[in-house]
């Protein structure tokens, strides 16, 4: 992989092992010389990734709806800072520049760009790996709510498998390095289920 898109939250969380990580993994990201491309920003999480990642000498894109660079929230040491014009255009653009997503903790912004890109290879537009990094059983429920989500029939245990996850980052990155995109259609019908 020659660059990842980080998803994450705008604040720091409640808890130090957030920015913690999100930093660590920015380095980590480095060091491969594995690219970032993220939201853009230099507040929370966001902000420590870039800087973790920009600390080792690394490579990272931001990608900032206009409307947001008017609140002057927009990191002004990164590599290449793309202004869009909507929130959509982001996740595209954020998703042309990557070879795969993870997801650390964050809001609604970050489910809602996460959860995107992961219906889009859900539905063949992509077969990039799509992740979760763990950090501190942040998305434990997210995984039960998943699970219940296979066992109503609503989603299929191949596409369950889609969704890499794990709360160590080199893990994490083995697994994505690793991942193959099933071949079977999203749809379950009566016969299928």
């Amino acid at each position: 992989m020659n660059r990842i898109t980080v998803f994450c939250g705008s604040s720091y969380g409640t808890e130090k092992i957030f920015e913690k990580k999100a930093l660590e993994l920015g380095e980590v990201l480095a060091k491969k010389k594995i690219g970032i491309v993220y939201g853009g920003a230099n507040v929370g999480l966001m902000g420590a990734v870039a800087d973790g990642a920009l600390s080792k000498g690394g490579s990272v894109i931001g990608v900032l709806p206009i409307f947001l660079k008017g609140k002057e929230i927009a990191h002004k040491n990164l590599s290449e800072l793309i202004i869009v014009e909507t929130m959509h255009e982001r996740k595209i653009k954020m998703n042309e520049l990557s070879d795969g997503v993870i997801a650390l903790p964050g809001g609604y912004g970050t489910l809602e760009e996460f959860f995107e890109i992961l219906t889009w290879a859900q539905l063949g537009l992509h077969k990039k790996p799509v992740a979760i990094l763990n950090i501190n059983g942040f998305y434990d429920s997210l995984e039960t709510l998943i699970q219940t989500m296979v066992n109503n029939g609503f989603l299929k245990e191949v596409n369950q498998r889609m969704l890499l996850i794990s709360d160590n980052i080199d893990d994490l990155l083995e697994q994505m390095n690793n991942y193959v995109a099933p071949t079977v259609g999203k749809w379950i019908t009566k016969e299928t289920s």
